[in-house]
């Protein structure tokens, strides 16, 4: 039995805080520097204990220090995430969506994805535009399937330009936007509204009158935001 003596010093109260401060040779020095006898084994032991406090404190003031200097580490807050944002969209990832300066759905270098807007008026149907018939109004381009469709249009652009910019109507209805299906449209009061897809679409027409309503009061503020 190995049996140790050290001189006697007064020991006052040892907060972790101070512990954590100290190095391994300074819980070496501390463990010589208190008055005590014990054998080899009780001797480790002590040092093992006295290791594993250091330790201890190390880390609860390091987790300490991260929340203080590190405020962005807080729990996510999903408490706005609208989950009808992202319900019946199918946006191919090749297909970006942009915003004209005056508040149109520009989608492959066109408003209506390239479509005649005249034609779902004239003809009943979705037609694609052709390169030969252009339009350039409000800054954006329009694409059209006939001569006679695209000076229609010229002649009173108002009259068939889709509301809400050319978003789907479903989005603008619940306060955001989306982009749309060419084939999912309607003529309701003589003004084209389209949807994202045509499930959208059926979804839409199922309140047809209120969701028209929605969309009117919340067009002006969506619109807005897409200015800045």
């Amino acid at each position: 039995m190995v049996t140790i003596h050290v001189e006697t010093i007064h020991v006052e109260t040892i907060h972790v805080g101070t512990i954590h401060e100290l190095s391994l040779q300074g819980v070496l020095y501390f463990a010589r520097k208190i008055n005590i006898s014990m054998n080899h084994q009780h001797f480790l032991a002590f040092i093992t204990s006295s290791i594993f406090i250091v330790g201890l404190a190390s880390g609860c003031s390091s987790d300490s220090t991260n929340a203080t200097l590190n405020p962005s580490l807080k729990p996510t807050d999903n408490s706005n995430f609208d989950p009808n944002a992202i319900q019946g969209q199918n946006i191919p990832a090749n297909a970006p969506l942009k915003l004209a300066s005056k508040v149109f759905n520009v989608q492959d270098s066109f408003v209506l994805k390239g479509f005649d807007a005249v034609a779902y008026f004239q003809q009943a149907k979705a037609i694609p535009g052709n390169s030969n018939f252009t339009h350039k109004w409000q800054d954006v381009n329009w694409r059209f399937s006939t001569a006679e469709n695209r000076d229609l249009f010229i002649e009173n652009p108002e009259k068939y330009a889709p509301q809400y910019g050319g978003f789907c109507a479903w989005a603008v209805s619940r306060g955001y936007t989306a982009p749309i299906d060419p084939n999912a449209w309607k003529i309701v009061n003589g003004k084209l509204y389209l949807n994202v897809n045509l499930d959208t679409q059926k979804r839409w027409e199922k309140d047809i009158p209120g969701n028209i309503q929605k969309g009117d009061q919340n067009w002006p503020g969506i619109a807005k935001k897409i200015r800045r």
